[in-house]
């Protein structure tokens, strides 16, 4: 379990410091996650809000961890993460994985939908 905690703690400390995004944007992003949420709920309900939310959620830990696999713990370049030549920060994320969080919102909301 210990193990677990640590590679959490590692993740956490990399979301908090990375410089793919300014930090207004994540903020941002909490936020819109937030009002889309609310949004959902005022027009399907508590069911379909919380089954579109978990497998959205699902969907995207299968992206982070595939990134998180494949960078080897966002060391190396894979895809549209991009690390700088002194090997140290990241430059660019986006060109994939935004579309990919279009495609598993999109995913989760026909899921939500089979719900009645």
């Amino acid at each position: 379990m210990p193990k677990w905690i640590d590679e959490i703690k590692y993740d956490l400390g990399f979301l908090k410091s990375h410089t793919l995004q300014p930090q207004w944007f994540k903020i941002v992003k909490i936020f819109i996650l937030l009002f889309l949420l609310a949004g959902y709920y005022f027009l399907f309900g508590l069911p379909k809000t919380f089954l579109f939310f978990v497998t959205f959620i699902l969907l995207m830990s299968i992206v982070h961890f595939t990134y998180r696999s494949k960078t080897k713990k966002y060391t190396r370049n894979w895809l549209d993460f991009v690390i700088n030549k002194d090997g140290e920060e990241p430059k660019r994320i986006g060109k994939y994985y935004y579309p990919v969080i279009i495609l598993n919102a999109t995913i989760a909301y026909f899921i939500s939908q089979l719900l009645d």
